[in-house]
């Protein structure tokens, strides 16, 4: 192999570092870091509009900047919903008055993320009520959010107050102002209140209640002991007696004799008895 020069390798080394910085600037998530800048403007020189397109059933946000005082750019009239006048659709407005109609004119921020392509921002009939909701065009984006509102409904142009912590201001490239403006608010809501009024939720079914549970079957009693068996006979045959041959003397007639008194033994004699003496054989009495 051959041996590269020193010059050669500082350049591939150089090359290698910049397509590795590249790998990491796109790399990089989509918003980290905006192009543009906003700055605060005058809000008592804005109004946010919802004005009617076609019909009046559909409406879209309109914003009005009062840039000079030669003449009034719009009038808004006490009440809630705040109807709107917008005089400068009556003269020519240029350098007195600046009107922003599309997404061109206005987008959403929410502190250093510029949501211009990422949210849509659309006025829509929410029950009683007018809102400007902030949609974001795909999942993941970010919550929807509710901006502002018209707090009633009512036929014409009419005011959209913006939601607590929303502002405009304008976008900036450096120190230089466009024609643009942010609906802006420097970090996310802890909670989104609903956009549209949703239905009343379907009542849940009513709770099937358990069975009764099953009786126990009565235990069978048990089955009285049976009776042990008679017990059976001997089988064998009981010899009868034999009669006695003695014949048996006729008792004679008369009254019953009286039994004889019972002998009265003497009592033991006290003392060492000397040996016993043989008993002598008696007599056999004759009956």
């Amino acid at each position: 192999m051959l041996p590269i020069p020193p010059l050669a390798s500082a350049r591939v080394l150089a090359g290698s570092a910049l397509a590795a910085a590249s790998l990491l600037v796109v790399a990089q998530p989509v918003g980290a870091a905006a192009l543009f800048n906003a700055v605060d403007v005058d809000q008592s020189k804005f109004v946010l509009v919802a004005a009617p397109i076609g019909d009046g059933s559909r409406a879209q946000l309109n914003i009005y900047e009062q840039r000079r005082a030669t003449r009034p750019c719009y009038a808004v009239q006490p009440g809630s919903p705040a109807v709107v006048n917008p005089l400068l659709a009556t003269f020519d407005f240029t350098g007195i008055c600046n009107r922003f109609i599309d997404t061109n004119g206005y987008s959403l921020r929410v502190g250093g993320t510029d949501l211009a392509t990422v949210y849509r921002l659309s006025v829509l009939r929410s029950g009683n009520d007018t809102i400007l909701l902030a949609t974001p065009g795909k999942a993941g984006a970010g919550p929807e959010m509710v901006v502002a509102r018209t707090g009633g409904t009512t036929a014409g142009f009419l005011q959209l107050v913006p939601e607590p912590g929303w502002r405009l201001m304008r976008r900036h490239f450096g120190n230089r102002a466009l024609g643009h403006v942010y609906l802006y608010r420097e970090a996310w809501p802890a909670s989104t209140p609903t956009a549209i009024a949703a239905p009343a939720p379907t009542a849940a079914p009513a709770t099937t209640a358990a069975p009764a549970p099953t009786a126990a079957p009565a235990t069978t009693a048990a089955p009285a002991t049976t009776a042990a068996p008679a017990r059976a006979p001997s089988s064998a045959p009981v010899p009868a007696r034999a009669p006695s041959s003695a014949p048996v003397p006729a008792r004679a007639s008369g009254p019953a004799p009286t039994a004889a008194p019972a002998a009265v033994l003497p009592p033991p004699p006290v003392g060492n008895p000397g040996p016993a003496s043989p008993a002598k054989p008696g007599k056999a009495t004759a009956l």
